[in-house]
């Protein structure tokens, strides 16, 4: 099975955005939009289909970012809740370990991590001003290891 690629929705009416053109970059989104499309309280859900602007501590300008997935569901008490999920393998939910030796390999992920931690501070505030929530899932969530 391929690692990246076109999706194609059972129900596209449910899609946010074109339903012909979703590209998914993983198997845990592959799984992710598999459960989106299929599951009777998902209403809505897009991938990739909202903007939040972010202030790069790297250059100190403001980017663009593109969480993994919008998901609009209907919860089991009636009410309707819309969730940002983002989609990072678990290594990279972790502050990188200070005491390693500082190799190009731990600079990356540095810089990784500071860009990410910006990124998802946008997406809180985003979320919290529009009274959604911010989710991170990882391979551990998903079930794919």
């Amino acid at each position: 099975m391929s690692y990246k690629g076109k999706f194609r929705p059972k129900s596209p009416e449910k899609y946010v955005g074109d339903p012909t053109n979703i590209i998914y970059r993983s198997l845990w989104e592959l799984k992710l939009m598999r459960h989106f499309d299929q599951h009777s309280s998902v209403i809505k859900w897009g991938s990739e289909e909202v903007v939040i602007p972010y202030l790069s501590p790297m250059d100190n300008r403001m980017h663009r970012y593109f969480p993994d997935f919008i998901v609009q569901m209907k919860m089991t008490d009636g009410l309707i809740n819309t969730i940002i999920i983002e989609v990072k393998p678990l290594a990279q939910t972790k502050e990188p370990n200070k005491n390693q030796p500082k190799s190009r390999k731990y600079i990356k992920e540095v810089y990784t991590w500071g860009v990410n931690q910006a990124k998802w501070k946008a997406a809180e505030e985003y979320c919290k001003d529009r009274k959604w929530q911010f989710k991170i899932m990882t391979e551990k969530e998903i079930g794919i290891k």
